[in-house]
């Protein structure tokens, strides 16, 4: 990380912190600086910018690192379920903050059940480290998606809430040694 890269090719991405759609062109000088999640956080001369997984080709990502998350992924497919949704939701990141949703303390709620047909329905309420982020709907999508990729979950819902309004005491342990803050 932190070492330039030239995009291969055109690419999609989201504005960070806006969440709008940018087109980046092939031969955009970018740097990464964070790669969790699934997606990576570049920083461009207008500023970060979020791609997605599925293009990593653009920005010459190793396939053995990709291989690896999903290695990751089916460890947990003998889970119980709801390990599993746990193990989705630490998968989402914000991209500006190199650590997951559930150990920064956004997830603050979630429920599985179990409907008639045997399929599961799954509710989670999150929240931001700031009620203006932009990229709230795309962290939310994100975490809807992941928890919708598990076998036998019919509807995930992921809403964004702001009561009680988060704070830095909200993190997990695990989080803060992440962030150097014990």
């Amino acid at each position: 990380m932190n070492q330039e890269i030239i995009l291969e090719r055109e690419v999609e991405a989201v504005q960070i912190p806006s969440g709008d759609a940018v087109t980046l062109p092939i031969g955009t000088p970018v740097v990464v600086t964070q790669t969790l999640g699934g997606s990576y956080t570049v920083a461009t001369q207008a500023g970060l910018a979020r791609i997605s997984a599925m293009d990593s080709d653009a920005l010459g990502i190793d396939e053995a690192e990709i291989q690896e998350k999903k290695e990751y992924a089916n460890a947990l497919k003998d889970a119980p379920l709801e390990d599993q949704v746990w193990g989705q939701l630490k998968e989402v990141y914000d991209p500006e903050i190199p650590v997951d949703i559930v150990n920064l303390g956004l997830v603050y709620d979630c429920v599985l059940t179990e409907k008639d047909n045997g399929k599961t329905e799954v509710n989670v309420k999150m929240t931001l480290t700031a009620p203006g982020c932009g990229m709230g709907p795309v962290i939310a999508a994100d975490a809807q998606a992941r928890v919708m990729s598990l076998d036998g979950i019919e509807d995930a819902q992921v809403d964004l809430v702001w009561d009680p309004v988060w704070n830095q005491d909200m993190i997990t342990e695990e989080g803060k040694m992440k962030l150097g803050m014990i």
